[in-house]
């Protein structure tokens, strides 16, 4: 296995294990086979577990486990805060409590506020005593170091990492995304302040592995070497060096043995142009169904009202490439899980956006056509009653 560093030098393996979707058995998580998958990610050198309050029994799961194999001092727990449910200092420490009692442990590696989308977030956490709260947990050891997770775009990212001296954060990355939510340029605004970054959906939750379009099948047959479409996209990641830790869902032995052997021969500077072309048009394939050219570039933001453009057109396009639940779920976290709601209803068609677009995008006209797709009675419920739950 490689490893890569944190931001006090400790080694962390290059793939991370992402233990948001165990198999289920009888409405149960498979405690006796997550138990071999993860022990087999263990012996192959894996150190980093990443779990989250809100994953149904995970927590608990990885618990059991670790104290079953007796390696809970070897290895790395990340966990995550549900900032969204919490309205004092009080409910921190509630629900802190409750995790280290779900994963049986006394401390928690890396901890993350889960699913920051914005500043203001994170400003309604320090007026509620975060900071303090923070402090007191690392001076007692109970949390070594801590983080945040993401969905957002790359400007809105970039305030974060500068509104705190975090220790490390977790995007969502992949060569699809390579533009969207803080993207390329995110990662590395991240690593040149020197927060170690973590990855997450490196798959695309498996579109970048099941059901490609034929185009980018003979793309990836016709090169020389043979590979999978999942170590593809993983050499993608490993072959840059701001990347720190690429997490996988893994749900078994064999997937474990293959990512893992992936992992261990991954280099930095591994691909070079003749690999990146080849990526660059897989995306194209993939993205042939795409209902706006937006390449998440930016220009057109701020919205004077709040509108996330870049973030609409890719849960828009997200909607033909991979269907409306997919498209409905990346619009829901960037628009409504904030906040300041950030809904294409925000818009008063002033055109400012327009003037900037490198791309010559008519902003307006699209952005009526993506409303009718994703503010749909459903989308309209959730923005009503997601903020009556969120403490925000």
């Amino acid at each position: 296995m490689k490893y890569r560093k944190d931001k006090y030098g400790n080694k962390i393996s290059a793939l991370g294990y992402g233990c948001m979707r165990f198999t289920q058995k009888a409405g149960k998580i498979d405690i006796d086979k997550a138990y071999k998958e993860i022990m087999a990610a263990y012996e192959a050198g894996v150190n980093y577990y990443d779990t989250a309050f809100i994953y149904s029994g995970s927590e608990a799961a990885l618990g059991e486990i670790f104290q079953r194999a007796g390696i809970r001092n070897k290895i790395n727990i990340a966990t995550k805060l549900p900032h969204y449910l919490i309205k004092s200092k009080e409910g921190c420490e509630k629900m802190f409590q409750e995790q280290l009692k779900r994963l049986k442990t006394d401390y928690v590696d890396y901890y993350l506020m889960h699913m920051l989308t914005d500043v203001k977030s994170w400003e309604r956490l320090k007026s509620i005593g975060i900071l303090d709260w923070i402090r007191e947990k690392q001076a007692s050891g109970q949390i070594k170091q801590i983080g945040f997770s993401y969905h957002g775009n790359s400007g809105m990212f970039c305030q974060l990492i500068d509104a705190f001296d975090w220790d490390f954060c977790q995007i969502q990355y992949n060569y699809l995304d390579e533009n969207f939510q803080a993207g390329r340029k995110g990662l590395q605004y991240a690593a040149a302040r020197g927060i170690p970054v973590i990855i997450m959906e490196p798959l695309r939750g498996g579109k970048l592995v099941n059901n490609l379009p034929a185009e980018a099948v003979k793309l990836f047959a016709e090169h020389p070497v043979p590979r999978t479409p999942a170590e593809w996209s993983f050499r993608w990641l490993w072959n840059q060096p701001e990347v720190t830790c690429v997490l996988s869902g893994m749900n078994s032995v064999d997937m474990v043995k293959e990512n893992c052997t992936v992992a261990d021969s991954a280099e930095i500077g591994d691909l070079g142009p003749a690999e990146e072309a080849l990526l660059s048009g897989v995306a194209a394939a993939i993205n042939g169904k795409m209902k706006v050219g937006c390449t998440g570039c930016g220009y057109c933001m701020p919205c004077p009202k709040n509108v996330d453009i870049p973030g609409t057109f890719s849960a828009y396009n997200r909607r033909y490439s991979e269907g409306k639940i997919a498209a409905m779920r990346e619009y829901m976290m960037g628009t409504i899980l904030r906040k300041d709601v950030a809904s294409i209803a925000n818009c008063i068609g002033c055109g400012k956006c327009e003037s900037h677009c490198p791309q010559h995008i008519e902003i307006r006209k699209e952005l009526t056509a993506a409303k009718k797709e994703l503010e749909g009675p459903v989308y309209k419920v959730a923005k009503k009653v997601i903020p009556l739950v969120m403490k925000y």
